[in-house]
């Protein structure tokens, strides 16, 4: 997906250019520029690479161990300033003076104003989510940003696959929620997501939404180890056989996104190397005739 090459415009200024004419082109160009910079000066995270302080204004629970954390950005019509698909570094200090930093995928649109918003899972003996789950409204915690993970342009495929498990729904949904929100982009989503049970299915609700809002772009399967109640679903794993009979086939118009607990990305993909670095395309992906280039690990 590289840019379209344009030939460069000149440089050259012909010197008998109006006065009046250079005074209306500057005033043009002052004027963008400052609209640039008003526009720009919403944006929190902007890649500077300095850490900024934002309190909890809320925190709900999402399931038996999971909570949504809702924190405030500096001003009310502030925006967090991240693009599609991208997340930020959280990080706290420990009592021993030692920085504890892990990257969250936020869940709130890119162009909310005022604050953004977290899916996080605690884990035992986990530094950050015993740190995070300790605090309360008002406490702050330490951003920055953006750590921007894949450039999504509308329409580059005709359809994509989204396979997630667990707290790993979080930048799928990102996806999920931006494509389908944008009417001038016609890609197709299905996204198989995988959980514990059906009381561990997080964002069920608003992924239910997307589906119900927009039947013809979005499409949403659970899969539960053991399913409860009114479960309406598929029992067991993300396997091979399913992926073959129900996703898109690889070609140059579709793509796969994955995310998820390391057990499940051995499955399915092969792990992350390292933040950079994709690192080599094994388990039922590459079975299936995906290619490296065809599936991207968040």
């Amino acid at each position: 997906m590289l840019a379209r090459l344009t030939k460069p415009q000149s440089k050259f200024v012909p010197i008998a250019l109006g006065a009046a004419a250079i005074a209306a082109t500057a005033f043009y160009l002052n004027r963008n520029n400052s609209n640039v910079i008003k526009n720009d000066s919403k944006k929190v995270f902007v890649g500077d690479n300095q850490w900024i302080d934002l309190p909890i204004e809320k925190i709900i629970d999402e399931s038996h161990d999971t909570r949504k954390f809702i924190f405030k950005l500096p001003n009310d019509d502030s925006i967090s300033g991240l693009t599609l698909a991208s997340a930020v570094l959280a990080k706290f200090v420990t009592p021993k003076g030692s920085n504890v930093i892990r990257p969250y995928t936020p869940i709130s649109d890119l162009n909310d104003k005022g604050f953004i918003e977290f899916v996080i899972k605690h884990y035992d003996n986990g530094k950050m989510t015993s740190h995070l789950f300790s605090l309360k409204p008002k406490d702050t915690v330490s951003f920055k940003g953006p750590i921007k993970k894949w450039q999504w342009i509308p329409n580059s495929f005709d359809s994509i696959t989204l396979l997630g498990a667990g707290t790993g729904i979080t930048p799928l949904y990102q996806l999920a929620h931006h494509i389908t929100q944008n009417p001038n982009d016609k890609t197709k989503i299905k996204l198989l997501y995988g959980n514990k049970t059906p009381n561990d299915i997080l964002l069920k609700k608003e992924l239910d939404n997307l589906q119900s809002k927009y039947p013809e772009k979005f499409e949403v399967v659970y899969f539960v180890d053991k399913a409860e109640g009114n479960f309406k679903g598929e029992t067991g794993f993300i396997t091979k056989d399913y992926l073959q009979s129900h996703i898109s086939k690889p070609t140059e118009k579709t793509h796969v996104f994955v995310c998820g607990p390391p057990p499940f990305m051995k499955v399915n993909s092969g792990e992350k190397v390292g933040p950079t670095d994709q690192g080599e395309l094994v388990g039922s992906l590459k079975d299936l005739g995906f290619t490296k280039e065809q599936v991207f690990k968040f």
